[in-house]
């Protein structure tokens, strides 16, 4: 393999590394070579070229952990195209609404999504939201008359022998993610290739991933932000990655072990069951740090435990509109400061500031406000949406992440939570707003307010509906209702009917006490679980 030039494009970075070393280990012991990696890439790219797909055009990527999500991906950069992540637990009022407002003209695919087979949820998408569509490709055999009236492919049998000239280009829109945002509506999220490459150097350089016998263990979705980075900041350094398709506690623990993984990143909640599942005292001997984002609050000691059995624990901070992995907390900190959320930057040009929510003026180290980054990994900007882009970021180019935190004396920061009122639901950020109006989709209902609970150790929403006049309510048609539309996560675990909302008279108006519900659906939850 050769590089002529910067790798200022992803494929020309994923080109550039020794072609005989290992890219992807599978669970059953498969590896794959960045050499054949980079082949197959080119075979798919030549494919997608002659259905018509070029410079600009969007792809669905609706795919498990797999290393065909990463070929597919190659593909579209090679062509200068935009990969569109779907998460795999998405359902089909979701996914149509991200090929609708993506325009993608290519949708990608696994035959099965968890238990559920991809035709089945596929059948569900409204056929509004399909109507930039031109065909479905299925990595492996399946119906082809489930995906009509498209025209559907086999991967293997779309991709071409001969190879499409690499057209990718710096600038070029490469990757989009959903994010919460201000609306029901979650926001879309375009990363060019210029920052993503920059972002996976930096990142391997500030994790060693380049260091001999370094190892990286991907149990984090791909089609968000957090196994993104991850992902690619491996590729940068040409460290194997050992890919399960789905999280498995007990399978990545085996893993961990046995392919001897050096770094990782995960939910807080990811790694307490991983440290369960082991038996040993000290169960994985090479790893040299866990990259933990602290999504679930019911774990206040898991930093403690883990450090006892030998996992070292670094707080990070990232969002989709800065990629995650942009700060990190020191190595060589003690554990009260790595267990923290937030970090120094890993790009040397990267700077955290906090701006003081009564003064609007920066603050001083420790007083708390909202947290803005600078970097070259932030976004391009949201999909479609130029003034919520302007507003994202200031006049000197700082994003203003609508997160809390107070900087640090070393250039670092500590992040303290959400301004607003996202859900951490599964691993992702979800607007209330969202499952809300799924619900309201029931006409017998007037108002609707969705809140976050403990649960089982894992937080889980509920949501609370006031019936309309002289209307009943049904809690399980409800829910039912919610899980043919939405993810798994999304869908709350309880709903509890009230005569009115609680509310309080502001100086801006009456609004909903929201800690209230917190406090009632917590009460109820912990009474009838």
């Amino acid at each position: 393999m050769t590089n002529a030039g910067a790798p200022d494009t992803f494929h020309r970075m994923f080109d550039g590394a020794p072609g005989e070393r290992i890219c992807v280990v599978l669970p059953d012991g498969g590896e794959l070579s960045f050499d054949a990696m980079a082949a197959r890439s080119r075979s798919i790219a030549a494919g997608f070229s002659r259905l018509g797909l070029c410079r600009g055009d969007a792809i669905g990527v609706w795919m498990a952990n797999t290393p065909a999500w990463l070929e597919v991906f190659l593909a579209c950069v090679r062509l200068g195209a935009l990969a569109v992540g779907i998460n795999a637990r998405f359902r089909g009022r979701e996914i149509g609404e991200l090929l609708r407002r993506s325009s993608a003209r290519l949708l990608v695919t696994d035959p099965c999504q968890g238990k559920v087979r991809s035709e089945e949820i596929f059948r569900t998408i409204a056929p509004g939201d399909l109507a930039s569509l031109r065909a479905v490709v299925v990595a492996r055999e399946g119906d082809p008359s489930a995906w009509r009236p498209f025209d559907v492919m086999n991967l293997d049998e779309m991709s071409d022998e001969a190879s499409a000239a690499d057209a990718g280009r710096p600038e070029d829109a490469c990757i989009l993610f959903t994010t919460s945002g201000t609306t029901g509506r979650p926001k879309l999220v375009v990363h060019c290739q210029r920052g993503i490459v920059a972002h996976a150097r930096e990142v391997a350089a500030a994790f060693e991933l380049a260091r001999p016998g370094s190892a990286v263990l991907q149990v984090v979705p791909f089609c968000g932000a957090f196994g993104f980075s991850q992902a690619i900041a491996a590729i940068a350094a040409a460290c194997p990655l050992v890919v399960p398709p789905v999280f498995d506690a007990a399978e990545a623990a085996w893993l961990a072990r046995a392919h001897r993984v050096t770094n990782m990143v995960g939910t807080n909640d990811m790694l307490d069951r991983m440290l369960a599942a082991a038996t040993d005292e000290k169960p994985f001997p090479n790893l040299r740090f866990f990259g933990h984002a602290n999504f679930n609050p019911a774990l206040p000691d898991l930093p403690a435990r883990a450090e006892a059995r030998g996992v070292k624990l670094r707080g990070l901070f990232g969002m989709s509109e800065s990629l995650a992995l942009f700060a990190a907390q020191p190595a060589a900190a003690g554990l009260d400061r790595r267990q923290l959320s937030g970090g120094i930057p890993v790009s040397p040009s990267g700077q955290a500031r906090v701006r003081d929510l009564a003064s609007g003026e920066i603050a001083a180290a420790g007083v708390s406000g909202e947290i803005e980054l600078r970097g070259p990994s932030l976004m391009s900007g949201y999909l479609g949406d130029d003034e919520a882009t302007r507003s994202a970021f200031t006049p000197d180019g700082f994003l203003r992440t609508g997160d809390l935190g107070y900087v640090t004396d070393d250039g670092g920061f500590v992040h303290l939570g959400r301004m607003g009122d996202a859900l951490r639901l599964g691993g992702f950020l979800v607007n209330p707003l969202e499952i809300e109006e799924t619900v309201l989709e029931i006409g017998s209902l007037s108002a609707c307010q969705v809140v976050e609970v403990r649960l089982d150790g894992r937080t889980r929403p509920v949501a609370f509906v006031v019936p309309a006049a002289g209307a009943q309510t049904d809690e399980l048609a409800i829910i039912a209702h919610c899980r043919e539309r939405l993810a798994s996560f999304k869908v709350p675990a309880r709903v509890i009917t009230l005569d009115s909302l609680p509310t309080i008279e502001g100086p801006n108006g009456v609004k909903v006490r929201r800690d209230e519900l917190r406090r009632i659906a917590q009460a109820t939850v912990d009474a009838t679980r």
